[in-house]
């Protein structure tokens, strides 16, 4: 894996244990040799990313529109920093220059993204893996209605069982690679897609 796209907070949320997170997830991922690519914010749980992967001498990509750029919401740092004109570009690009996707702890933003390039691999556009790091339970609650979901015949047990869940780094990662070695099935056939 050359890079992984990573989405996660523009803001830094009550729990200090985030950033922690946010900062040993751009550290390691600086020292196996992975590339960030990430929404280009210089602030919240995302600044802290970027800036503990740029002191670990990794690779930073920032991708970010225009309008925010001129808000002066971008990192300044930032090993390369890719402008579009959209939020729709913004993930599109993202999702060009990573092999991997997963979700820290964030808000409706990093839903959004996640969730939009799942249901893409879901859907045969692309064949890169789809993660969330659940560290310390963060992302439990959402799992548990996703499984309520799948239960329910609205999403393909095969699709969840597709997702990279794991409470650390380490074992996200292994859980990527592994998906990497083979390529996803898409839904489809004579049934429509769970959506």
């Amino acid at each position: 894996m050359r890079r992984l796209a990573v989405f996660l907070a523009s803001s830094d949320g009550h729990d200090p244990a985030h950033a922690e997170l946010a900062a040993d997830v751009g550290a390691e991922l600086a020292r196996r040799g992975i590339g960030v690519v990430y929404g280009g914010g210089g602030r919240g749980l995302m600044g802290v990313l970027a800036d503990s992967a740029l002191k670990a001498g990794g690779e930073v990509v920032g991708v970010m529109p225009h309008s925010m750029v001129e808000r002066e919401w971008a990192h300044e740092k930032v090993t390369d920093l890719l402008m579009c004109d959209s939020m729709h570009e913004r993930k599109a690009l993202m999702a060009e220059h990573a092999d991997a996707f997963v979700a820290l702890p964030g808000g409706l933003g990093t839903l959004e993204e996640i969730f939009e390039v799942w249901s893409w691999r879901q859907l045969g556009f692309h064949t890169k893996p789809v993660g969330f790091l659940d560290a310390g339970g963060f992302w439990t609650p959402l799992l548990g209605a996703l499984h309520g979901i799948a239960d329910s015949g609205l999403l393909a047990a095969s699709t969840l069982d597709d997702l990279a869940v794991a409470p650390d780094l380490p074992g996200l990662l292994d859980a990527l690679e592994e998906r990497l070695r083979r390529v996803p099935r898409p839904a489809h056939g004579a049934e429509a897609p769970a959506r």
